[in-house]
Formats: C-alpha cells, sequence, structure tokens
C-alpha cells in the first residue's frame, strides 16, 4: 500500500499579499506557504527568495510592480530548498545571492531537493514545466555582507548550519526589518528534514537579540514587536521537543516507527494545530533520529526515500 503525503489533501489555493513592514521594506505574506519579500532603495530592487516556479516567480514581480518600477538588480536565497529558488529566472539579469554553503547544497543535492519537492507538495510548483533549470548564486559568500541598494543598506547575515548547511538572514537595520527565511516559523510546522537540529537550537539563541520590529518568517503572517520573541521561541520550543522525544524513544530502545510515534505524542498538545504539522513530523523525526546516531550531515531525501519513509510511518 503506497499513503498518500499529507500535503495531499492540501489543494486550497492560497493568494499572497504585500504587506509594508517599514520603510523600504515589504513583504509577500501567505497564510501558511511560503513567504518571500522584497527591498526597495533609491537605486535597485533586492528580491528575498523567489518562490517554486517562473510562474510564481511572475505573480511575486507583479507584487514588485504594484509598489515601484525600480529595477530589480538583486535576487537573494536565504536558504536552498526548491520551492524558495526555482523562481529566480524570472528576475532577468538580477544577481543572485547566497551563502557559500547555500551555493554547494545546490551543487550537490539541489536536483534531488527539487524532485522530492515537486512531489511531496504539488501545489506549489504550479507550472512546474516552466522551469529552465536549478538556480545558481552568481555571488556567495561567508559570514556577513552588505549591500546598498541606494541611500538603503541590507546586510545579509549568515548563520550556518540550522534549518539548512548555509541559512541566512537579511536585516535591514535602518528600518528594523529582518527577512528570517525559514529559520523561524510563525506558528507553522517547522520543517527539519534537511536541518543541522542542534545547531539550529542554539543559532536561534544568536538571532534573538537583533533589535527586530518586523520580521517575515518561512511561513506565517508577519510578527511584530514583542511576538518576534515568541516565534523565536515557539520554533525553538518546537525543535527541543522534537529532540527531547526521540533521544528519550532512542533510550528506551524503539526504532524509527516509535520514536515517531512517541514524538507525535509527545508534540500533538502543543504543536498539533499548527498548519503542515502532520507533513513535517515525519521528516522531522527521520532527520533526529539518524543526527542523534552520529549521522552529521543530512542524508540527501529523493522521491522514492520520501515515499518509503511515508509507507513506514504513515502506511
Amino acid at each position: 500500500m503506497t499513503a498518500h503525503f499529507a500535503s495531499a489533501t492540501d489543494t486550497r489555493e492560497q493568494i499572497p499579499q504585500v504587506e509594508e513592514l517599514g520603510p523600504g521594506c515589504y513583504g509577500f505574506i501567505s497564510a501558511h506557504d511560503p513567504n518571500c519579500g522584497f527591498v526597495v532603495g533609491r537605486d535597485a530592487v533586492l528580491v528575498v527568495d523567489t518562490r517554486a516556479t517562473p510562474k510564481l516567480g511572475r505573480e511575486l514581480l507583479t507584487a514588485v510592480r504594484s509598489v515601484t518600477d525600480r529595477p530589480v538588480r538583486y535576487v537573494f536565497l536565504t536558504h536552498y530548498h526548491a520551492v524558495r529558488a526555482l523562481g529566480a529566472s524570472v528576475f532577468d539579469g538580477a544577481t543572485v545571492l547566497s551563502t557559500l554553503g547555500t551555493r554547494d547544497w545546490i551543487r550537490t543535492r539541489g536536483e534531488a531537493d527539487f524532485k522530492s519537492e515537486r512531489e511531496r507538495f504539488p501545489r506549489l510548483f504550479a507550472g512546474v514545466e516552466e522551469i529552465p533549470g536549478l538556480t545558481h548564486p552568481h555571488v556567495a559568500f561567508e559570514g556577513r555582507l552588505s549591500l546598498d541598494l541606494g541611500g538603503l543598506e541590507v546586510e545579509f547575515m549568515g548563520f550556518g548550519r540550522a534549518h539548512t548547511q548555509g541559512d541566512a538572514a537579511c536585516w535591514v537595520a535602518s528600518s528594523s526589518v529582518l527577512y528570517a527565511g525559514d529559520l523561524v516559523e510563525n506558528r507553522c510546522g517547522v520543517y527539519a528534514g534537511d536541518a543541522y537540529i542542534t545547531d539550529w537550537i542554539e543559532t536561534l539563541t544568536r538571532l534573538a537579540p537583533l533589535p527586530a520590529e518586523a520580521m517575515v518568517s518561512g511561513r506565517g503572517a508577519v510578527v511584530r514587536g514583542a511576538e518576534i520573541a515568541g516565534a523565536i521561541a515557539g520554533t525553538s520550543g518546537f525543535l527541543s521537543t522534537l529532540r527531547r522525544a526521540v533521544a528519550a524513544g532512542r533510550d528506551e530502545g524503539l526504532d524509527l516507527a516509535g520514536c515517531f510515534r512517541a514524538a507525535e505524542e509527545a508534540m500533538r498538545p502543543e504543536f498539533g494545530d499548527w498548519p503542515l504539522f502532520g507533513h513535517v513530523l515525519p521528516f522531522d523525526v527521520a532527520r533526529m533520529h539518524e543526527e542523534l546516531g552520529g549521522t552529521e550531515h543530512p542524508t540527501i531525501w529523493t522521491a522514492e526515500r520520501d515515499q518509503e519513509l511515508w509507507n513506514t510511518l504513515r502506511g
């Protein structure tokens, strides 16, 4: 028997909306689809993540054009997952920037990740046949990189291993706006299937002190003011509960399926009503199980591995 992914029943169309965050800063925000954003300077526009396909990227470009006719000269990838990167071809002539870790991730597992994500969540890949190939950064950096858009400076802050190998945030200090990518989720299921989970929990302690007044999280509504700390704590709490539950299961000698049942029981009371909880949890438990077993780097997901896991845990 082949079990269907939880996302197979998620067919409700979500219409992203432009939301002003601060001077020159905008989000392109869905209920719980991946969020994007853009920053408008005097001379140029920076787009932060691009959605999954050219078709969806054009919707983002239309949103930019509803605000400004200034040229989109830069695209920043907060990390690599196909759902965030493969709409970049729409921004013709733009310089694509990422961390070195993200660039390496694309080279080593980009194609497998694309095929895996497409099968897991087909609704997010509308117009998939238009994708011309993987998005490869023109400029890759380690640590931090500043960019002047003309009277408005943005800073890309690499955090290293967390949600993926090379996560980075976009910080606009003059507007107190943070684009966190999937480092933080706002009351949505936290995907950790490609994560360095123990590192991620520690990374969030370094992200928290930024004096942000508005934050675009990976998914969920824009977070403002004191609620930002709550979103960061919620993401950390999700990951910490996952880690404790799987570690306890392993200590009891439970196999992967047993650890999954233990994690679901432990996490459902607090996180079970978060969108995508049922979709992400099998992948999260699988990664946590192998990390605790000493597998440093996440095993590459393929469409075949996805289905095997789902059949084992949800069949």
